[in-house]
């Protein structure tokens, strides 16, 4: 096959205790996917109907750096399970699907909130306020033989040492494979897509210099530096 110019390079995480990469193909997020974050975003957080967006691949960032972005005063942190599929399909049932699923990591998913809140307000899809250049820090992903699957643990960020959100997987509204399964009604899922589960209430600013500590219990932490 000849292109017309040189293809962009293929999105990829490194897979824990590997040389070998996970290649992303999609990148789909959940919104508002644990109670006290809905409330603190000003939403009834009784089991709305789940809805979803996406980043790009490329937005995804793994060297524990994230440069602060353009057009924006309030860029604030999400702490996120990180979900990697190595196998799709279309109208998944939820009691299969934990079976397409490779592996997990700890991720981020840094927003522009005064973007978002801004597209909100006018009807406007959220895409300058999440999906920009390296807003999806990542760790590497742990294959489900070596973490199993992951349906409780602390999950929580730290910024500058202080300790800001605090979760447990367990309080998702919608588990991962509910999320699968939904998703798959929309989608066309196939391997290599990501799926990031939703953030526990205390997301807040960052600033240039901080430093955040993320963690889930089981898997490697995520350190990222705000340049």
């Amino acid at each position: 096959m000849s292109f017309a110019f040189p293809p962009a390079d293929q999105a990829t995480v490194p897979i824990a205790s590997s040389d070998l990469m996970f290649p992303v193909h999609r990148v789909y997020c959940i919104g508002r996917n644990y109670a006290e974050h809905a409330r603190e975003m000003g939403h009834d957080p009784d089991r709305e109907p789940p809805f979803f967006f996406q980043k790009s691949p490329d937005n995804l960032r793994c060297d524990g750096v994230f440069p602060y972005p353009a057009q924006s005063d309030d860029v604030q942190f999400e702490v996120e399970l990180a979900v990697y599929l190595k196998s799709g399909g279309i109208d998944i049932r939820s009691d299969v699907a934990l079976e397409k699923i490779f592996g997990y990591g700890v991720a981020l998913d840094m927003t522009r909130r005064d973007l978002q809140g801004a597209a909100k307000k006018l009807g406007r899809p959220w895409d300058v306020g999440k999906s920009f250049e390296d807003s999806a820090p990542c760790g590497p992903v742990c294959r489900v033989e070596d973490v199993g699957h992951l349906e409780s643990g602390a999950i929580t960020l730290d910024q500058n040492g202080l300790r800001q959100q605090s979760g447990d997987l367990s309080q998702m509204i919608w588990s991962v494979p509910e999320q699968l399964s939904i998703l798959s009604q929309f989608f066309m899922l196939r391997a290599g897509d990501v799926i990031l589960t939703g953030t526990p209430a205390g997301v807040g600013r960052v600033a240039r210099g901080d430093s955040l500590h993320c963690c889930i219990e089981g898997l490697p932490a995520l350190d990222v530096s705000v340049v």
